[in-house]
């Protein structure tokens, strides 16, 4: 894939690795990289993979690159395009937690690098490029084939990886990604993680005590309506000089009469709740007298 610029100027080794910087690791003519061209090669790359993969939307840009712990690796072939350089293929690989089945279908939790993706144009396939491309990334991250997991091989990666590195044997797994036999025999027990089973639904245990302190707090906390009303405070006793002290006392013993509310605060001696007193006390005290006049006959 060739561009408008010079590709030699931007990438001066044959295999240049970037990272989140979009920096080639060497700085040309003591400049520094023009990354607005730089992105244009990965945009364009990760397009024209995403076509070949007959992808909706490129997995691979600039701005993905910059926002992620990826490594791009990019080969070049500095001779052609009039001494510019064109842009061969790319190869872009990084760390992912996943959850896989090893051999006998229990899931084990592990980080492994992983390819993610994989690109050599079209015209310049089949000419060992690809080849170069893997191998140099390989030494570059000192790890073997089959300890790697791969995003959505295409058929074609798959059959490269079954002619150069003779995997062919891969586990079976529910996300996207594809591992071979090797992956779980050549890793330690400190990079697989088996997960525990899902434990069974039990019967519901009531709450501990600091979970009871807790929901307290939370009732205490909630706004009215949500909280519950707490039991209205007792009415302060009248002073003696009060008008209904001496009929208030007159009845049943205080012990056995339910509480009556407070007046609310601000009523008036002509407010409903407060007439319906009186009339009851002048009933009482009335029926008080007549007995008492009635004792003296």
């Amino acid at each position: 894939m060739d561009f408008p610029f010079d590709i030699n100027a931007l990438f001066p080794e044959r295999i240049s690795v970037l990272d989140q910087n979009l920096a080639t690791g060497r700085k040309s003519s003591g400049r520094p990289d023009p990354q607005a061209q730089i992105a244009t090669v990965i945009d364009e790359l990760g397009k024209a993979s995403a076509k070949a993969q007959k992808l909706p939307a490129p997995i691979t840009s600039a701005a993905k690159l910059q926002s992620n712990r990826h490594h791009f690796y990019l080969l070049k072939e500095g001779e052609s395009n009039g001494g510019r350089g064109v842009a061969v293929g790319f190869l872009k690989v990084g760390y992912k937690k996943l959850f896989l089945l090893d051999q006998r279908g229990a899931h084990v939790e592990t980080e492994p690098l992983c390819v993610l993706d994989f690109y050599i144009t079209e015209n310049l396939q089949r000419h060992g490029y690809g080849l170069e491309l893997f191998s140099y990334m390989l030494q570059h991250k000192r790890v073997e084939p089959e300890q790697m997991a791969y995003d959505r091989p295409s058929p074609k990666f798959l059959s490269f990886l079954g002619k150069h590195f003779e995997l062919k044997n891969s586990v079976p797994q529910v996300n996207n990604f594809v591992v071979f036999d090797g992956f779980f025999r050549n890793k330690s027990a400190g990079q697989l993680r088996k997960v525990p089973p899902k434990k069974p639904e039990g019967e519901i245990k009531p709450y501990s005590l600091s979970e009871r302190e807790a929901i307290r707090e939370e009732q205490r906390a909630l706004p009215w309506p949500f909280v519950r009303p707490a039991a209205p405070p007792l009415s302060p006793p009248l002073a003696p000089s009060s008008q209904f002290s001496r009929s208030l006392s007159v009845g049943s013993s205080p012990s056995h009469a339910p509480l009556r509310p407070a007046p609310a605060s601000g009523a008036h001696p002509g407010h409903p709740q407060n007439s319906h007193v009186i009339e009851n006390c002048r009933a009482k005290r009335t029926s008080s007298l007549n007995r008492s006049r009635l004792s003296f006959h």
